[in-house]
């Protein structure tokens, strides 16, 4: 009988652990860059922004590829790099930003980490 329990026991145990440990939702991977206009200190709205991974030497082939998108009504641009980071992947891209708008244009780096909110303020100079 108290062998019957204690296999009972493992066999209702064993499954619930795996169940419970072994199935963690992935988080959201994001980049935010504001923009910034260095004379008002105001948001930029409509801005062109790039990340642009490193190094761009021909014939590199990287993990993340360039993405373009435009600042909202805050100075923000937002990328999500979900697709790029699959979960219990470990790793951090350091990408090139470039911002353009009017002809100018304005440079900066940001650390993308895995499922986090990573933020990088460019001050862009008309």
């Amino acid at each position: 009988m108290k062998h019957l329990v204690r296999t009972t026991l493992i066999l209702l145990l064993v499954p619930a652990t795996i169940l419970f440990t072994g199935c963690r939702k992935k988080k959201d991977t994001i980049a935010k860059v504001y923009v910034i206009d260095s004379s008002t200190n105001e948001p930029v709205i409509g801005a062109q922004v790039k990340l642009v991974p490193e190094p761009t030497q021909p014939n590199y082939i990287g993990l993340i590829d360039e993405k373009i998108t435009s600042t909202n009504r805050s100075g923000e641009a937002i990328f999500h790099f979900n697709k790029d980071y699959q979960l219990g992947q470990a790793g951090v891209a350091v990408l090139l930003v470039k911002v353009e708008m009017n002809g100018a244009t304005a440079t900066g780096y940001i650390k993308v980490e895995e499922e986090t909110t990573s933020e990088k303020t460019i001050v862009y100079d008309f």
